[in-house]
């Protein structure tokens, strides 16, 4: 059986600039933002088999008032330590999913977010990021992980990680994005990264216009949607305010 935590950062609003600005819905008013600026939550996700720990995504690498990164002191909240995550599986390298592979330390010090950590990165993804460049990849977050023995590449269409975790290039969200298939023989935990960002948009059929290819995403949601409910899946959504984790009835 897994275990799932959500490793929330906050919530943010995101323009046409992809800037995440945070969002305090206590205090913010939406219609003050830029026009066509999108709620979202920014939310990484630990999972926990018997086999691995497992974080999903890195997050923004936002610190919070102590300086300590924020994804660090969700996972302690939860009884785990940095330091006993064994995969970080990465759906994409856009800079709110991998902005804290990396991070400097008291002394700016480099050092990987993980430490004992393998990332697992899709091939073509990481070429795609390094030539594309900013506003969408922050190259500086990117290649000092690369540059560690702590990259395990994944290649090829579709592939199986330790004979349990199910990787499939998908290329909805941006050419190279893939999504996950956790099963461990009693739960299929899915990750969809940007492509089930939201549970909405597995029930509600449009085109996005932040896709790269906004059919084939739509269309993909739809696949998952149908595959996830008849097969008891439990969806990660790393984008959704309201709802981290659901089942489809």
């Amino acid at each position: 059986m897994a275990d799932i935590f959500p490793l929330s950062e906050g919530i943010f609003t995101v323009g046409h600039d992809k800037h995440f600005v945070p969002f305090n819905e206590n205090i913010h008013e939406l219609t003050d933002r830029p026009t066509g600026s999108l709620l979202v939550e920014v939310q990484p996700f630990l999972v926990v088999t018997k086999k691995d720990v497992i974080v999903f995504d890195a997050g923004l690498g936002f610190k919070n008032k102590e300086g300590i990164l924020q994804i660090h002191d969700n996972i302690r909240e939860y009884g785990y330590e940095p330091s006993t995550v064994t995969k970080v599986l990465l759906s994409h390298l856009h800079k709110d999913h991998a902005g804290c592979l990396v991070f400097k330390d008291d002394n700016g010090l480099i050092k990987t977010t993980f430490p004992n950590a393998d990332y697992y990165i899709y091939r073509p993804e990481a070429d795609f990021a390094l030539k594309k460049g900013a506003p969408s990849y922050v190259i500086e977050d990117i290649e000092p992980l690369l540059a560690t023995s702590q990259v395990k590449w994944l290649d090829g269409e579709e592939g199986v990680i330790d004979g349990y975790i199910h990787f499939t290039h998908s290329g909805g969200h941006c050419p190279q994005h893939i999504v996950f298939l956790v099963d461990d023989g009693k739960d299929k935990v899915f990750y969809g990264g940007d492509e089930a960002p939201q549970l909405k948009q597995l029930k509600m059929k449009y085109v996005a216009k932040y896709d790269y290819n906004g059919k084939k995403a739509m269309e993909l949601r739809m696949s998952y949607a149908e595959k996830g409910r008849a097969e008891g899946w439990k969806f990660l959504f790393y984008h959704d305010v309201k709802h981290a984790v659901a089942q489809l009835a």
